[in-house]
């Protein structure tokens, strides 16, 4: 290994996790270099100053705009002659109300509205699975729209200005181009570049988490996202030569080899594992063994903070082969096997099935035993053994990811506590009746 590739390894272990993201709570703004400020949150807002006013990229939820604007007034209040989104999703886009201004113009690529249109389609399911994840923004946003709802809006702005690959304007003398990158986590992905200073604003184009495998699911819900739109765009990215990257969450990074070496260990990694998994497809492999043996190498190795390999092998797999496996019968049909687990369970007897599973917890295998352990809780909810058995499962499985995925650990966290509630009040339940 290389001083460059032993730089990339570095930086992916001293990032932060994306656990602690968390609602824009500052009193003051970061200030990056002479003219650009940060204001971190849920997605982080940047104010460029220029001679000529000021430029604000991103803007946060809606009830985060109400700290990001006011940090950054107090470094430079206006005007603001631009905004610029790099994305259409809610963490980049509530905050636009609270920041314009009579003149301001609104950018954004121009499926910025479809982007839009595709989130308010799942807006209930969505959000309710979102609670799983992002409990604390969620409430801080309730809490906020409480007490100040004479500001409180969770904008969804329309552009004054769209552009199909590329938009370039002149401010106080400073050059901004926006450059439309497709493959980021929406249809509307967008990096602002500053070429003057050879600065980027990469957004969430390689996710929140550089460099980390990108999450082409999201298992909170979402369309899939496609392989090689997002090579292109990283393609894209790279070619710029960038010394500055600043990215949609924590701080920027430095250091033209480095941000060079991170995109290329990126593309290199996205490029393999699709090329793998296509290879074996056609080779006969099944989905399941593919998601379980397909690996990167440690050379093109990346974090898997927030996309995951074998998740995205099953993205692939699916997005040139749709849903149908081409292997059971029962794929094509609504009863699933889940609907006859209590028929297993009872055959098999329910403290045989507990001791098997508790069996395969043993030998280190707790996938198998987390498939017995959900037959047992399907045939008896309220029993404490089946109860705690599942806890154990999923406490053995978060254990072994090391808290390492946000998404995998946040599943997994609130599973156990979901279970943790229902054994406490079968005990309370079992202490009434006697």
């Amino acid at each position: 290994m290389n001083k460059y590739e032993a730089a990339v390894g570095e930086l992916i272990q001293s990032r932060p996790a994306f656990s602690h993201m968390a609602p824009a709570c500052q009193t003051e703004a970061i200030q990056i270099n002479d003219f650009i400020y940060m204001s971190q949150g849920t997605s982080n807002a940047y104010m460029v100053v220029t001679d000529a006013g000021r430029v604000i990229i991103n803007t946060g939820m809606g009830f985060e705009a109400l700290t990001h604007k006011k940090v950054f007034d107090a470094v430079c209040p206006g005007p603001t002659p631009y905004l610029l989104l790099t994305q259409g999703h809610v963490d980049h886009v509530g905050g636009v109300a609270q920041f314009r201004e009579e003149a301001t113009q609104l950018v954004a690529q121009s499926n910025l509205s479809a982007c839009q249109r595709d989130d308010e389609r799942i807006t209930t399911v969505r959000q309710g699975q979102s609670y799983i994840w992002f409990k604390k923004t969620i409430d801080k946003a309730i809490a906020v729209a409480r007490h100040h709802p004479e500001v409180f809006v969770q904008d969804t702005p329309v552009a004054d200005i769209t552009y199909h690959e590329n938009y370039k304007f002149n401010l106080g003398g400073i050059d901004f181009e926006l450059i439309s990158t497709p493959g980021g986590e929406t249809m509307d992905s967008a990096i602002v570049w500053l070429p003057q200073y050879k600065i980027l604003f990469s957004g969430n184009l390689t996710g929140p988490l550089f460099p980390h495998f990108p999450n082409f699911n999201t298992i909170r819900g979402d369309r899939y996202r496609f392989i090689e739109p997002y090579l292109t765009s990283i393609s894209k990215a790279r070619s710029l030569g960038a010394s500055t990257l600043i990215t949609g969450h924590f701080e920027p990074v430095e250091g033209a080899q480095l941000i060079a070496d991170s995109f290329a260990r990126l593309h290199a990694a996205v490029d393999y594992v699709h090329s793998t998994t296509l290879q074996r497809m056609n080779e006969g492999t099944d989905i399941y063994t593919l998601m379980d043996e397909i690996t990167l190498p440690a050379a093109i190795s990346v974090g898997e903070g927030y996309g995951k390999v074998s998740w995205a092998v099953r993205t692939i797999w699916e997005s040139y082969l749709g849903w149908f496996k081409a292997d059971k019968t029962s794929e094509l049909y609504a009863t699933q096997v889940e609907s006859i687990y209590p028929d297993l369970v009872e055959l098999a007897g329910l403290d045989a099935v507990i001791d098997r599973a508790r069996q395969k917890l043993q030998k280190s295998q707790p996938e198998a035993a987390m498939l017995l352990a959900e037959a047992v809780l399907a045939a008896a909810p309220d029993e404490p053994a089946a109860v705690n058995l599942a806890i154990d499962v999923i406490t053995a499985l978060r254990e072994r990811a090391a808290y390492g995925n946000f998404w995998e650990d946040g599943w997994l966290r609130s599973r156990v506590d979901l279970l943790r509630q229902r054994l406490d009040r079968l005990v309370l339940d079992d202490g009434a009746k006697n």
